[in-house]
């Protein structure tokens, strides 16, 4: 048995970084979140739950939520996603809200993901995070309402009660 056998990490710059536990609504409100996407996007996409992405900088985060392009079994069987795959990333934060907040947004800027979406639990709220430049997200917007279309699929309105409720 390793010695981090049953922990749950991710690679985040090279360090294994322990994963904060995953609870009811957590666990509920990014299944249903998933759901949403696969229904507004359809076949546009894959929407990957919990799952790796290779960033450079060694980093492997697992988001709640990857929607990458849908290149049939290549990840299944020859990588995961990369960079050049991935149109935006969520993430549904509670406990890992700080982490989410300040080191995975500057991990995904320097990678160049042209957006990341943070989903507050504790307030219910989105948080999205678009245009890096230097490593750094240039626009941080808060919703509680309202629509939302992702850069990639601008014609695309998603309810953002659909992803935060």
């Amino acid at each position: 048995m390793g010695i981090f056998e049953g922990q749950p990490l991710e690679l985040l710059e090279g360090a294994l970084i322990e994963m904060s536990p995953v609870g009811i609504l957590h666990a509920g409100l990014s299944s249903d979140g998933a759901d949403y996407l696969r229904e507004q996007l359809g076949n546009q996409v894959k929407v990957r739950e919990a799952k790796p992405i290779t960033l450079p900088g060694d980093s492997e985060p697992e988001p709640d939520i990857a929607i990458v392009k849908p290149w049939g079994d290549i990840y299944k069987t020859e990588r995961h996603p990369q960079v050049e795959d991935i149109f935006w990333v969520i993430e549904y934060a509670n406990t890992s809200l700080a982490k989410d907040l300040q080191l995975k947004s500057k991990i995904y800027a320097r990678a160049n993901i042209l957006e990341y979406w943070v989903i507050n639990l504790r307030i219910r709220e989105l948080i999205v995070f678009r245009d890096s430049v230097e490593g750094e997200y240039q626009s941080q917007t808060a919703m509680t309402r309202g629509t939302i279309s992702p850069i990639r699929f601008s014609t695309i309105q998603l309810d953002v009660t659909r992803l935060i409720w």
